[in-house]
């Protein structure tokens, strides 16, 4: 008798359109008897989620999710565990192995989980969804800051945001607001307009390549955290990023250093 294989796929699924999902995502949760995420993420895939059993839990509920993944995957049962944009990316998969580097250091009792053979697999990125829709904002060197101040200290966060801005990167906020947080956001522009203009182009990206996308290009001066919510994704412009217009059709650009060869 040969051992079961204990299966768990972390998941990636990309901004919202179907089209857009990996092929080796949708192999992964074809394969998995047991799909773990945050109720949305399910509704997004659709049909490709029917004859699964479904394990929603809400937000707030991560650790729970990672933790649930690993037991169902350690007794056996292929687990997909899922997320919408890229699950390494401020996303489910670093839960996952924190709670094995735990179990390695003694700290959890789940000796099981680490018998669970994990397959990562990547989905577009919201900041990549949002750059795709206004052209190639992403052409030169970025960086992302989650301005979420639940898990790291604002002290921190904000001296990412001098560095961002000094270094001249362009930045792709994430958690730029919520209900409870909204002075972040502005207080970022306001780190940002010490280091570049104020005709910096900004990139509002909300409900990314899902029915409701709207997508809006700004100033850095004009960003007003009133203007976005949690299904937003803001990407400010370095000092070189271009904003160019052609009719109706509005690009953003950030150069790489061609221009030297074009002359």
């Amino acid at each position: 008798m040969t051992d079961t294989k204990k299966q768990l796929f972390v998941i990636g699924t990309g901004p919202g359109d179907a089209q857009l999902v990996a092929p080796r995502a949708l192999q992964c949760i074809e394969a998995s008897s047991e799909l773990v995420a945050y109720g949305l993420y399910l509704e997004l895939l659709g049909n490709v989620c029917d004859g699964k059993t479904h394990h929603s839990l809400p937000l707030g509920e991560e650790i729970n999710r990672a933790r649930l993944a690993l037991d169902l995957a350690a007794s056996g049962k292929t687990t997909a565990l899922i997320s919408s944009g890229d699950i390494g990316i401020y996303a489910m998969a670093t839960l996952v192995f924190e709670l094995l580097d735990q179990q390695l250091q003694g700290r959890e009792n789940h000796p099981e989980w680490l018998d669970v053979e994990i397959e990562v697999v990547p989905g577009i990125s919201a900041m990549q969804a949002a750059a795709s829709r206004v052209g190639a904002m992403l052409g030169h060197d970025f960086c992302t800051i989650s301005l979420s101040d639940l898990l790291t200290p604002w002290e921190t966060i904000e001296k990412r945001l001098h560095s961002a801005g000094s270094g001249d990167f362009v930045v792709s906020f994430y958690n730029p607001v919520s209900k409870k947080r909204d002075w972040q956001l502005n207080t970022a522009r306001d780190i940002l307009l010490q280091y570049r203009p104020a005709e910096t182009p900004v990139v509002l990206g909300r409900q990314l390549t899902r029915d409701e996308e709207n997508v809006r290009i700004i100033r850095l001066d004009q960003l007003d955290a009133r203007d976005v919510d949690m299904f937003t994704l803001v990407s400010a412009g370095n000092s070189e990023s271009r904003h160019i217009i052609n009719g109706s059709r509005e690009w953003v650009y950030t150069p790489r250093g061609y221009r030297k060869k074009l002359l």
